[in-house]
């Protein structure tokens, strides 16, 4: 039965009784709106741990001022159905107060990855990102913590985070979930209306451009992205943020394709802000490129 947790000290002594009976957790942080892209995850978790714990948490600090902090889709009762479903043993989601209390003031700050891609276009986002998994790592202590590659430069920024701290937890990252069409799967797609949603497509269509002129033999990112801001331009309702190729582990721009480079975008359709990616000239599987470092 799931079991509802919204305070800090109620989720420590629970951590503590799994702890002490030598059991495994596995940690799927989330910001609520689930879809099959979370529950993949839960999935994995709940094969290779014995217990499963959930975040739900819409953390304040990684939206901007301008940003969708208010409109961000919020369906807890439905979100409780599926973890009951799915066989979570607990959600914890606590308050904004309860994880940022009056006088909070520590910042986490990953130079050099935090400031490329959204996070030039999102001053603090991944600085607000930083600070929320850093508490709940240390408050959940999870064995295995479990992230989508859709999110593909939040998941380089938490891993230099564990490296470089020294947490003593394994990530684990899995592929995109996509619909039939190919739209990677998003909280922020229930925001989008009927024609929004037919041209989203372009994310995908045009990653899979981008994919194919690799494998073709294509190298000049310049090309390449050429080509994904023609395919993006042809839909009415969307307005490119940003195109890039970059390294898998630096985040900087590439000026020659290699196998690995990944192709990043942000893209607005209509008010919404969608992001994909799509590794190039994949010869190892998604899993062995996201080993833990």
């Amino acid at each position: 039965m799931l079991q509802i947790i919204t305070t800090i000290n109620e989720i420590k002594q629970s951590i503590q009784n799994i702890k002490d009976n030598r059991l495994t957790i596995g940690f799927v942080p989330t910001m609520g709106a689930l879809h099959e892209g979370h529950l993949n995850l839960i999935r994995q978790a709940r094969k290779e741990n014995d217990r499963v714990i959930v975040s739900i948490f819409v953390n304040p600090l990684q939206f901007g001022k301008n940003e969708d902090f208010k409109q961000y889709p919020r369906t807890f009762d439905k979100d409780c159905e599926l973890l009951s479903m799915e066989g979570v043993d607990i959600l914890f989601s606590p308050s904004a107060t309860e994880m940022y209390p009056e006088g909070f003031c520590v910042s986490v700050i990953i130079e050099h990855l935090e400031d490329k891609l959204c996070g030039r276009l999102r001053q603090g986002h991944f600085r607000g990102v930083s600070i929320i998994v850093t508490k709940l790592f240390n408050i959940i202590k999870p064995d295995n913590a479990y992230f989508g590659q859709k999110d593909f430069q939040q998941t380089v920024i938490i891993k230099r985070l564990v490296a470089d701290l020294n947490l003593d937890v394994n990530i684990k990252v899995h592929e995109t979930i996509r619909d039939k069409d190919g739209l990677a799967l998003s909280s922020r797609n229930l925001c989008l209306n009927k024609t929004e949603r037919q041209e989203a497509t372009c994310l995908y269509r045009s990653l899979t451009k981008a994919k194919s002129l690799v494998s073709a033999g294509t190298t000049n990112p310049e090309e390449i992205i050429h080509e994904m801001e023609k395919i993006i331009n042809d839909c009415k309702t969307a307005k490119i943020d940003y195109i890039s190729i970059v390294n898998p582990e630096t985040l900087e721009l590439v000026t020659n394709v290699n196998r690995g480079d990944v192709a990043v975008l942000a893209v607005k359709v209509g008010n919404i802000r969608l992001i994909d990616n799509m590794i190039l000239m994949l010869l190892l599987t998604v899993q062995l490129l996201f080993l833990y470092f």
